[in-house]
């Protein structure tokens, strides 16, 4: 009998999360966006080379790009190119889709930021999401709610046993 061949790390699999989104904002709307990358980018992405501390999503000639991500270039890949790491990337995305958060992030407190970068097939596709910053009590109230769900689940887990 022969063993199931295993999945490719490609597929399904998250390349980057940007957690500090995730923290200081409000999350009011996803979306699932292509990108436009060169080739020296993609393999820099299979070696996990990818930042997204500060990414966010502009709109220019209503077409979105990506501004803040950072991907480390690989010296095996990209030897015969000049590399720019935090270029402006575009994102791929439908017309209403895009049309429906330009509208939106015009609006006073609200903004589109990338939370994620992850592989979909041998696609690379971005989340964005159309976020509201948080104020400083809401983090610690979202720091204090985490924290006790945390010691609820080991409660639960110590009782069970």
């Amino acid at each position: 009998m022969n063993k199931p061949k295993k999945k490719a790390s490609t597929s399904g699999g998250s390349i980057a999360q940007n957690r500090k989104a995730r923290h200081d904002y409000h999350i009011i709307d996803k979306y699932e966006a292509g990108l436009a990358l060169m080739g020296w980018e993609v393999k820099s992405m299979r070696a996990g080379k990818l930042q997204l501390v500060d990414s966010y999503v502009i709109f220019q000639n209503d077409e979105a790009y990506l501004i803040g991500a950072h991907i480390t270039p690989l010296n095996t890949a990209s030897t015969h190119v000049i590399a720019d790491p935090t270029r402006t990337r575009k994102l791929l995305l439908n017309r209403r889709e895009i049309d429906k958060i330009q509208r939106n992030s015009q609006q006073t407190g609200y903004t589109a930021v990338c939370l994620g970068v992850y592989w979909k097939g041998n696609k690379i596709k971005a989340d964005i999401a159309l976020v509201k910053g948080k104020q400083q009590h809401d983090k610690r109230a979202a720091i204090k709610d985490r924290d006790s769900s945390r010691d609820l689940q080991r409660v639960n887990k110590a009782y069970n046993r």
